[in-house]
């Protein structure tokens, strides 16, 4: 007995009916690492704190000179001000290229840590927490540098 779209005695649909079976994953498709999520997203908390805290000097400085006041802290407190605000959103773009697994961030963010683990050991702070964590950081990146490109 044969039906009418299928193999004969069988019921089952014949196999060129069917859709191919999907492609395997290739190598080059790349996940987030949950560890690389969550630490993007702590940079880039810090980073807008960094911006926010940027904007409200410049802001502190702008409103005494706006009403003829002289500025809080004098030029140099409008020139420190504007370079918080820029490294605030200096950070910000790393957090959002460590989101995206750029190389780049991941390399900024190891020298960062290798800077740190250096200062923490120059100083002889070899048990501070500190220490611990930049250590933990520093291998947990090099452990998923396959997924940054």
């Amino acid at each position: 007995m044969q039906s009418a779209s299928g193999t004969p005695g069988t019921g089952y649909p014949e196999t060129s009916t069917l859709p191919p079976p999907a492609p395997p994953p290739s190598s080059t498709e790349r996940s987030l690492p949950i560890g690389v999520a969550i630490l993007s997203i702590l940079i880039g908390i810090y980073g807008f704190f960094v911006f926010l805290t940027g904007l409200l000097l410049l802001v502190n400085i702008g409103i005494p000179s706006y009403f003829g006041h002289p500025p809080s802290f004098g030029l140099a407190g409008v020139e420190l001000a504007a370079i918080v605000t820029i490294i605030g959103l200096v950070i910000l773009g790393i957090a959002v290229a460590l989101w995206r697994l750029r190389l780049w961030a991941l390399v900024l963010a190891i020298l960062f840590l290798l800077y740190e683990l250096i200062s923490y050991a120059y100083a002889g702070h070899y048990e501070s927490i500190g220490f611990v964590v930049a250590l933990l950081l520093f291998l947990y990146l090099l452990a998923v540098n396959r997924h940054f490109r």
